[in-house]
């Protein structure tokens, strides 16, 4: 992948679009917020790219603020191919593209919608879409979030649950998946917490948090929490994801918890929710010495795990 600098980019893959459906430009530089690391699609140049290749995310308002940015940062005549399963956005790539003025090729394989158009001379609504994607204040949570961030325009019922259930924590921490920050403002509460690590995959829900949390003891990482370097803590918090690419993989929380212990001191302690139907207690019971359910309501169960 052309990891250089934005201006350096010509050719670009957003997501990771099935290889046996359409293969990037060798050299593609990777473009999406949930890769660590990547450029990002909002910063290029305008008319910068050659080609595109975008896995279109399933939300209307993020998809359309993609899609405008991948027509904005192509050169006239550039190539954009945009696919996404036809349950998940797909069916209605081809509308949304040809609504920007774009004459569009469709294909169907494996499910999927693949639309193919050159971007033309004259693009049109690309700002209202790119504003309509942007970032912003949501009044309904009193914080900065953005189309495509976990819960960007409501509260999360089990972050809400979690939150009412902790304990005031004291020391150095982390929330693994911090989101837009809500939680961990909850948890900066207590005076005691030395230190809290936000570690999210979403680099959009970085830039949120950080605008949000305005705390010197608060840390931000853009990481995969799964490969984060944390150690020696006093606490973790999280609200895991039970989603991969659409389909529910309780290996994610798994993996979470995995990552959670490995993360704590001796003594340590994680509290964690869960929805209710996911089967999470065998993991903690191996992982941690003492495990006990401190809540459960709304569909959602909260858990207090010691090392």
């Amino acid at each position: 992948m052309n990891d250089g600098e934005p201006s350096a980019i010509t050719a670009g893959v957003y997501g990771d679009p099935p290889l046996a459906l359409e293969a990037p430009a060798a050299g593609a530089a990777q473009l999406s917020p949930r890769v660590p690391g990547a450029a990002a699609l909002e910063a290029l140049p305008d008319a910068s790219l050659q080609s595109l290749v975008v896995l279109a995310p399933p939300g209307v308002l993020e998809r359309r603020f993609v899609l405008a940015h991948a027509l904005r940062a192509l050169k006239p005549g550039g190539r954009l191919t945009a696919l996404a399963p036809k349950d998940r956005g797909g069916l209605r790539l081809k509308k949304e593209l040809e609504a920007f003025g774009c004459t569009v090729g469709e294909d169907a394989r494996r499910h999927h919608r693949i639309c193919v158009a050159q971007r033309p001379a004259a693009v049109q609504g690309v700002e209202a879409a790119i504003a309509d994607g942007a970032p912003r204040r949501v009044p309904a949570l009193g914080l900065v979030s953005q189309p495509g961030v976990f819960s960007w325009d409501r509260m999360d019922p089990g972050s809400a649950l979690l939150a009412s259930t902790l304990p005031a924590l004291a020391g150095d921490g982390a929330e693994l998946g911090c989101g837009n920050g809500w939680l961990a403002l909850r948890v900066l509460e207590s005076p005691a917490v030395k230190r809290l690590v936000l570690v999210e995959l979403d680099r959009r829900a970085v830039e949120a948090a950080r605008a949000n949390v305005a705390d010197p003891r608060a840390e931000f990482v853009w990481a995969d929490v799964r490969s984060a370097p944390l150690s020696g803590l006093d606490f973790v918090v999280m609200n895991p994801p039970f989603h991969d690419g659409g389909a529910e993989d309780k290996r994610l929380g798994q993996a979470f918890i995995g990552a959670a212990r490995q993360a704590l001191a001796k003594g340590g302690v994680l509290w964690m929710v869960a929805n209710r139907h996911l089967p999470y207690e065998a993991t903690l019971g191996e992982r941690f010495a003492h495990v006990a359910l401190r809540a459960e309501a709304h569909g959602f169960k909260v858990f207090e795990a010691r090392t």
